[in-house]
């Protein structure tokens, strides 16, 4: 089997994550330690899902609709493209994506920051609702951005997740693309089996596999 770079694009999750403002913010306190004469150290987490790179369930802006134990997990799993559009201002428009758009796979990963936020600031990119129209329209399933949300910060109608609900599209958010190059690679970002959650923490990942190199014909 060949060797594959894999490249690791999740945020640190910590108490110092940066959060929408009167979210839960990760907490992580020990019930049991060996220091204290247990025979393990066993902790226990409290957070929202959103908190780090995440995956949003249709739960999440729609009452009545898929929980995250509930979605088809084929979609957070298999080709992907990144594309970049750092300095693209408020919203992704499609005039951002033309330069990548020839046989786009059924994941699109997008990149507006030169460097990830590690702290709140609401003034951060994300699609405009016919970006998302157009990506799927051309087959994408799930989309991506290293910003908090495919909506900007002050949206109450949530134009943009309510595209991904009508079309049936998964989204990821919070991904970390810094040190990610324009092109094609294979997604790795499976959310856990939260009964009845309205998201789920992802450790996303992307592989790139070398060339192959090439067969020598018999002499």
């Amino acid at each position: 089997m060949n060797d594959c770079e894999i490249l690791d694009i999740s945020p640190l999750v910590s108490g110092d994550a940066p959060i929408f403002p009167g979210d839960q913010p990760f907490d992580l306190r020990w019930t049991a330690r060996i220091a204290a004469g247990s025979a393990v150290n066993l902790s226990a987490v409290h957070m929202s899902p959103h908190v780090g790179a995440h995956a949003d369930a249709p739960l999440h802006y729609a009452d009545g609709a898929a929980p995250i134990d509930a979605v088809d997990l084929r979609d957070y799993l298999g080709p992907c493209r990144v594309i970049h559009a750092i300095g693209c201002g408020p919203l992704v428009g499609v005039e951002h994506l033309r330069h990548a758009e020839s046989d786009l796979p059924p994941r699109v990963l997008v990149r507006t920051c030169r460097r990830a936020a590690t702290s709140w600031n609401p003034d951060f990119s994300a699609y405009a609702p016919r970006t998302l129209e157009w990506l799927a329209e051309r087959g994408v399933r799930l989309v991506g951005i290293d910003t908090p949300s495919v909506d900007p910060a002050a949206s109450k109608s949530l134009q943009a997740h309510h595209v991904l609900l009508r079309r049936d599209m998964r989204v990821l958010e919070n991904l970390v693309l810094d040190a990610v190059d324009e092109g094609d690679y294979e997604l790795i970002a499976l959310p856990l089996r939260l009964a009845g959650a309205c998201a789920s923490p992802v450790r996303a990942v992307l592989r790139r596999h070398p060339p192959l190199a090439p067969t020598r014909k018999p002499a």
